[in-house]
């Protein structure tokens, strides 16, 4: 019994000493290293190919944009000319083309983490969906979760993106990001007509 104990003692020691060496810096870090190194370019990818070429190409959102957001179908509807197409369906591809690049930078750069990840939450599901009905993507594409199978690209890849992201609106990007480097300037900004402690 004293070996339990002592194997119990050690194993506490050593994941609280790991724990306070971590603190609330590594855990968010990683997080955004692991966005980064997975989905950031994946989604700066996929800006590229529904904007114009070069720097001021992003605000030149091209025809390929309305056909992988509306679909060959939803296109179809508008005899395939984006003149057609009405205001609120411009104003959604071009959301959601400017968010498929704004929500990942905030990301990497740890600012407004919570609310970028929200966002990109909410946008990885709206892709999902759009992947699933518009592009009629099939069963093995799909997948399944609780399945012996872990290669799916929509239900299994996505659910692991979606886990990434929870993580970052749950618990922030950490002490290592500009969220934390903007909290500590604005609390030590104070309250007009309050004086400074030093």
């Amino acid at each position: 019994m004293s070996l339990i104990v002592t194997l119990k003692n050690l194993h506490d020691r050593f994941f609280t000493a790991v724990e306070m060496l971590t603190g609330n810096w590594l855990a968010g870090l990683l997080a955004r290293l692991t966005f980064l190194a997975v989905l950031f370019f994946y989604y700066l990818n996929s800006v590229a190919t529904k904007t114009g070429e070069g720097i001021l190409g992003i605000f030149d959102i091209q025809d390929g944009a309305y056909f992988q957001i509306l679909g060959e179908a939803g296109m179809l509807a508008y005899q395939f000319d984006t003149a057609n197409v009405p205001w609120y369906l411009d104003l959604v591809v071009a959301l959601g083309t400017y968010m498929e690049f704004l929500l990942p930078v905030l990301i990497v750069a740890g600012l407004f983490t919570r609310i970028a990840a929200i966002g990109m939450a909410f946008f990885v599901l709206v892709q999902s969906y759009v992947d699933i009905t518009v592009h009629m993507a099939d069963a093995g594409t799909i997948g399944a979760l609780f399945d012996r199978h872990s290669d799916s690209l929509i239900l299994d890849q996505r659910a692991l993106w979606l886990f990434l992201l929870a993580y970052l609106a749950l618990k922030g990007a950490g002490a290592l990001s500009l969220d934390a480097l903007a909290s500590r300037w604005w609390a030590g900004r104070g309250r007009p007509g309050e004086a400074q402690i030093a």
